[in-house]
């Protein structure tokens, strides 16, 4: 089985850190194996002509593909038995990342990548301290980002983390998870802006039938986008099979997702 030791990976350094283009991970708990990590890793490299690093911060590196640099997951020292909400990864926000310096990419470990994801990393900032994020398709009203796809400058909103620390039980009463209070203060504080609609799809919205016609008629590969987001109760080896979901959602298999998601 593979293993990834994060101290015998030395972080491989360019004559200019500062270009750096990273693709940024998490993975803690139970619920995702490392298989999801190596996956995306292969998913990336072949939809990336960029060059980058592959960075995963996580409690267990354990089968973690050896080009993957594992760093251990930043403590938050939260109060115990809360609900989880994700909050993790906002300490990728942190204003020192274990001395990385460049552009991050942070991609959730259960996408599914469609096609190239280059203009990811080339679509112009207009601020170093702006944060690119998918606008919600539920209700798009609110403003409030989906962060299973977003890139920021690493270091760039250091007093992010400080906020989070000093408020928190205000922020937890006020937000019910961690892309939304990630939205509202980069939002108030910073630069956030969102990517174009038709780049990053939701399985859920964009690719699932609707009801009743999802009842006879199995999901297809649609005729645009990038990166398939698999937010809720379905996940892409549900969705390749199909079922997962909730009894009212009736999800039949999508076999061509297996030829992306490998």
């Amino acid at each position: 089985m593979l293993y990834c030791k994060p101290q015998n990976r030395p972080i491989q350094q360019s004559m200019n850190k500062a270009s750096q283009n990273y693709i940024l991970c998490m993975k803690w708990g139970q619920k995702y194996s490392a298989e999801y990590v190596n996956r995306l890793y292969h998913m990336v490299k072949r939809n990336l002509t960029l060059p980058f690093t592959m960075i995963c911060l996580t409690d267990d590196a354990s089968g973690i593909h050896p080009a993957i640099q594992c760093h251990p997951l930043i403590p938050l020292n939260l109060p115990a038995g809360l609900p989880e909400r994700g909050w993790n990864k906002l300490t990728t926000f942190s204003a020192n990342l274990f001395g990385l310096q460049g552009t991050a990419l942070f991609l959730d470990i259960d996408i599914v990548i469609i096609d190239n994801i280059d203009c990811f990393f080339t679509q112009p900032s207009s601020r170093p301290d702006e944060v690119w994020i998918i606008r919600d398709w539920k209700k798009p009203w609110r403003k409030v980002g989906n962060s299973s796809v977003y890139r920021f400058q690493i270091g760039a909103i250091p007093d992010l983390m400080d906020y989070f620390r000093n408020h928190f039980q205000q922020i937890r009463q006020q937000f019910r998870h961690e892309q939304a209070f990630l939205s509202w203060y980069v939002r108030e504080h910073h630069q956030l802006s969102y990517w174009p609609e038709n780049w990053c799809l939701s399985y859920k919205y964009n690719v699932l039938k609707k009801m009743p016609y999802a009842i006879w008629q199995a999901p297809e590969k649609p005729d645009f986008g990038k990166i398939i987001v698999f937010h809720g109760e379905v996940n892409p080896p549900d969705a390749i099979k199909g079922g997962g979901g909730k009894w009212y959602r009736k999800i039949l298999p999508a076999p061509w997702l297996k030829n992306y998601w490998q």
